[in-house]
């Protein structure tokens, strides 16, 4: 067979070697710009077939139909693909009906796909049971913008629990019976879904239990409203915790020698950590608190009334803060005379220290109290630091400079 050459292919004509040489030099120009034509041609198919998106590549055990329609949507099929393959794989899904649902709440295009990225379990969950969600979340959520917003916090929140519809129903009817307005309630549905889904019972039995326990320590029933509603919304998991937890704890700090108006207090103070501590993590903080700070157990005990917080931190965190604060030359008396600068981490009071030390104040030799609180309240106290040293002293009896 004939080998075809470049001329061949393009139809060079045989008198074109006889022509003069502006007739060679604009068919020179001519074939370049060809041969770049078909390079790019060349460069734009392979670019194409490299970047070709791989829509009709699907495992063996994938549902086809939930694949197409999450690319439809711009999900990250790949990073589902990576971290919950196993979503891909169900049937039947309702990708559609959930982006619907998305929609009409007014969440955009980006953000129905950011959801179902993050949270692909959303595609099957069944219509109906949604919808339900849907007007429950609405009955307590302020507006339909908030509560896409708490969807895309919180997806596993608003799409995990349809299946308890009557048990969340229920417990937001308790709730709301403790004088705990929506956004309050809102907020609890999202954090912690757990405690909506189970029998309302259960929240009874634990509530009732924190209220014994505030009443058997001199509590006052108005003030409790308060404290419940606070200690609920720092720590939402509290009603998944047995009753028994908080009369352990109580009657460990009983026997350490607390009295009836100090555990109210602590109980006061504590709110949602109460639940969280167990008598052996309090005993190995108290007795390496004393060790340390070399005091009687009543001085211990004032300690705790003043920071309530040392119950909780470990014994590795308290040493790690002791440490720091010797280094930088702060005495045991000084920490017993302000505990709650142990609530702060060491690279905290040594940008404070520093801060102070630039204006003259040497918390060697004075009050810690400047050290203490959130970062608002030391800028304040800082301020006031700066505002002394600026302001002179006025003296009554010395003349006053006028203009010569």
């Amino acid at each position: 067979m004939k080998k075809k050459t470049f001329s061949t292919v393009y139809k060079i004509p045989k008198h074109a070697s006889r022509c003069g040489d502006q007739d060679k030099a604009l068919l020179s120009s001519m074939l370049r710009l060809i041969s770049t034509s078909l390079c790019l041609q060349c460069h734009r198919v392979t670019y194409l077939s490299s970047n070709f998106r791989p829509c009709g590549t699907f495992s063996s055990a994938e549902n086809k139909q939930t694949v197409e329609a999450l690319y439809g949507l711009s999900v990250d099929i790949q990073k589902v693909r990576k971290l919950k393959g196993w979503v891909l794989q169900q049937s039947p899904s309702y990708t559609k009906e959930v982006a619907d649902l998305l929609k009409d709440l007014g969440a955009s295009g980006t953000k129905i796909s950011q959801i179902l990225t993050v949270y692909p379990e959303a595609v099957l969950c069944n219509p109906d049971q949604t919808l339900a969600q849907k007007a429950l979340w609405l009955s307590v959520c302020p507006n339909q913008k908030e509560l896409v917003g708490i969807i895309e916090k919180f997806p596993a929140s608003f799409f995990t629990s349809s299946s308890h519809h009557d048990n969340q129903r229920k417990n937001i009817t308790y709730l709301q019976s403790l004088n705990l307005n929506k956004r309050m309630i809102t907020k609890l549905m999202a954090s912690a879904p757990q405690s909506f889904s189970r029998p309302v019972e259960q929240n009874k039995e634990m509530v009732c239990s924190l209220q014994q326990t505030y009443q058997d320590l001199g509590g006052d029933e108005t003030n409790m409203k308060i404290w419940l509603q606070k200690l609920l919304i720092q720590n939402p998991f509290v009603l998944l915790k047995p009753p028994e937890v908080l009369r352990q704890n109580m009657l460990f700090l009983q026997d350490r020698g607390f009295s009836t108006a100090e555990l109210l207090y602590l109980l006061s103070k504590l709110k949602g950590s109460v639940i969280e501590l167990n008598p052996d993590s309090m005993r190995h903080t108290l007795n390496y608190s004393q060790d340390t700070l070399g005091c009687s157990e009543a001085e211990l005990r004032d300690i705790i009334v003043r920071c309530p917080a040392l119950l909780y931190y470990p014994e590795d965190i308290l040493a790690e803060r002791f440490q720091g604060l010797l280094r930088a030359g702060i005495s045991m008396h000084q920490i017993m005379q302000t505990p709650t600068v142990l609530e702060l981490t060491t690279q905290i009071v040594n940008y404070r220290i520093q801060r102070l030390k630039s204006r003259g104040y040497d918390v060697r030799t004075a009050s810690l109290d400047v050290l203490n609180g959130t970062k608002k309240d030391f800028e304040v106290n800082y301020g006031k630091l700066q505002l002394c040293r600026q302001r002179p002293l006025f003296n009554p009896v010395a003349p006053l400079k006028g203009d010569d």
